[in-house]
């Protein structure tokens, strides 16, 4: 019988000593999260943590996401990234349907900002186990019953099954920006954003400057991202129908983290975290060679080639426009055509294992292949290029460039899925 006692009593103890925020994921209508509890939500599977923080060198408070078990304390998410508190005084509750952060005077410095009228049942906000925090209809658990998520404005972090996506119904642009620096989380100069173009991509920029182009999407990867990539448990996905453009990730082995964000040094990355190591491990980062991922490093109808001694080479059939800023190493004035297209007996140069030019001008028709985009390019006499749209599968689509050919680079050869691109010329150029 003392046994059963001293085991009731040891229970008794733990679940006295324990505070529920060890176990609890969600926040009711009339809970609060403060600073000065200290108490946190945590996800179902223990990966995140939701709370306020502060950064090392100042005294701002912050809500934000953290990975739970990374020693390195790695936020994915911050609430209030551009108004901190400026006290150690804080709340986090939910007000009307909304979730609130409330400052030392009671003031709003952050809000969910939702219209919606009145939910029939309570409202609750729930951390849940992919590291989305989302505010919900107490009495209904799916998705389409989410009033509002922290997946839809992301900060600096892509997590696996979040979106950097532009949804075509509501105009929703989801894209990174990166810190001010790797104390401030606030917003900083780099953004990585989709431009839901005819062939959509993503660009790197600071302010109106643009520093990185991906190329579009080819079935399998971005056409500016090398395919030497490759991890098993590491699953790519872009998404294009009558609804959304979207990029995603997830992973197949959940004992191990991974993240893509953009740096506040203005570099994209994606790093898997390692359990055994403890330590970020850097996957992919771009750009790397600063030359040839730079945007636009060569002019018009030239592309770039890392490791040859000008970087900037003429296309098959183009001279330099200023051969002396050529021979300075000045790209920007790119080349021209040795013989205007005259539209009879053109032809085409096939240029093998390149990122695709900008396609700002570029015109798509999933519907037909390579030998027909190659008649329809000919019959246009603005077209100036062609390319397959999709490289799965010996190649399907087409896609028609009319105008000048801009921020091409070609790789290594020996990539096991080529992006060829046929540039018309003019049948005295072709070799």
């Amino acid at each position: 019988n003392n046994s059963y006692i001293l085991s009731f009593l040891l229970v008794f103890f733990v679940l006295i000593l324990l505070p529920p925020a060890f176990t609890i994921n969600t926040l009711s209508s009339i809970e609060s999260l403060t600073i000065s509890s200290n108490r946190t939500l945590v996800s179902p599977g223990n990966v995140f943590e939701l709370g306020f923080f502060r950064t090392n060198s100042s005294s701002r408070w912050y809500l934000g996401i953290w990975y739970k078990k990374v020693s390195d304390r790695t936020y994915v998410w911050v609430a209030n990234r551009d108004n901190p508190l400026s006290s150690s005084i804080g709340t986090l509750k939910i007000s009307g349907n909304n979730l609130v952060i409330l400052d030392h005077s009671n003031k709003s410095v952050w809000s969910t900002n939702l219209t919606r009228g009145n939910e029939r049942s309570p409202v609750v906000a729930e951390l849940l186990a992919n590291g989305n925090f989302v505010m919900r209809d107490s009495n209904n658990n799916d998705a389409s019953g989410f009033l509002w998520q922290s997946f839809d404005f992301p900060t600096d972090t892509l997590l696996p099954e979040m979106k950097l996506s532009y949804d075509l119904k509501t105009g929703l642009n989801r894209f990174l920006t990166s810190r001010r620096s790797s104390d401030d989380p606030s917003s900083g100069d780099f953004s990585y954003k989709l431009e839901p173009r005819r062939l959509p991509e993503f660009y790197l920029s600071s302010g109106v400057f643009l520093l990185y182009r991906s190329g579009p999407w080819n079935g399998i990867r971005f056409s500016g991202l090398p395919d030497d990539q490759k991890l098993s448990y590491l699953v790519y996905n872009f998404t294009e129908n009558n609804e959304e453009v979207a990029y995603t990730f997830r992973m197949t082995n959940n004992s191990f983290y991974s993240r893509l964000f953009v740096s506040f040094s203005g570099y994209i990355e994606q790093q898997t975290w390692n359990p055994s190591s403890g330590m970020w491990n850097s996957f992919w980062a771009f750009p790397l060679d600063s030359q040839c991922d730079t945007y636009r490093a060569c002019g018009p109808y030239s592309y770039c080639v890392v490791n040859t001694s000008a970087i900037c080479n003429c296309i098959q059939g183009f001279n330099p426009s200023n051969v002396q800023q050529w021979d300075q190493r000045v790209w920007a004035g790119g080349c021209i055509r040795r013989t205007r297209l005259s539209g009879s007996g053109d032809g085409f140069t096939r240029m093998k294992n390149m990122k695709l030019p900008e396609t700002t001008m570029a015109i798509v028709d999933r519907s037909i292949g390579v030998k027909e985009c190659e008649k329809r390019c000919l019959n246009d006499c603005n077209c100036t290029a062609f390319a397959n749209a999709d490289i799965r599968n010996g190649g399907t689509g087409c896609v028609i460039w009319t105008g000048e050919l801009e921020d091409m680079r070609s790789y290594a050869t020996g990539a096991t899925d080529s992006q060829d691109l046929y540039v018309r010329l003019a049948a005295a150029d072709i070799v």
